[in-house]
């Protein structure tokens, strides 16, 4: 992966440039599932963060829970969740504009005072392309998609998620390179400038 088509990975639709990664142990929490897709979705977050080198913590000091994976038939059961709209700011219109738009998934990300991330919740309505979707594939999309603020064109055209000849579904070598480089503890974590696409392919190791 060359310094350009890092670069492509944290640049908006706006054209600014953003990559934040966590600033706290990630402290997840799964709603709406049986105990072995909860098993699953806790999985790719001990995989990712072992990718990234990023530590997990069964309780967040601020907030109890950092990550918080819905997963749902419809928009509108959102709002039956107790206190959702205390930690969402805007729940009603957003759910009305993901209805609008028919989507089957959004993340928010909320960020500390310096810009890292510290929380992040994972919305999934459960359409039939979510629910046709193998739980491993789906879960380890999501994480991948939550342990670093990617832009919001990142994967539109190409998941970051590869399969090997034996059928298995795993995390692209060369976003995983990513991933860990952006939390190599030297680089900030967060940056708005495009030069910061550069310290990360220098802290990438080359592929095999």
């Amino acid at each position: 992966m060359q310094p350009s088509e890092i670069e492509a990975l944290f640049t908006r639709t706006d054209g600014t440039y953003l990559c934040a990664r966590w600033g706290r142990p990630i402290a997840p929490i799964v709603f709406g599932v049986e105990d072995d897709t909860l098993s699953v979705v806790k999985g790719a977050f001990e995989v990712v963060c072992g990718i990234a080198g990023h530590s997990m913590a069964e309780t967040d000091p601020e907030l109890g829970s950092n990550v918080m994976v819905f997963f749902f038939r419809e928009w509108d059961e959102l709002l039956g969740v107790p206190d959702l709209d205390r930690l969402i700011d805007g729940l009603a219109p957003m759910v009305e504009r993901l209805k609008g738009a028919d989507a089957n998934q959004y993340r928010v990300f909320r960020f500390d005072e310096h810009g890292a991330i510290k929380a992040c919740f994972i919305f999934l309505r459960m359409d039939a392309a979510l629910s046709d979707m193998p739980a491993d594939t789906l879960a380890l999309t999501q994480v991948v998609q939550s342990i670093v603020l990617w832009s919001d064109k990142a994967f539109a055209e190409k998941s970051p998620l590869g399969q090997l000849e034996d059928g298995r579904v795993v995390l692209r070598p060369d976003i995983a390179e990513v991933i860990r480089a952006v939390y190599t503890p030297i680089l900030p974590a967060v940056a708005k400038d495009p030069s910061h696409a550069l310290r990360v392919f220098a802290r990438m190791k080359p592929a095999d």
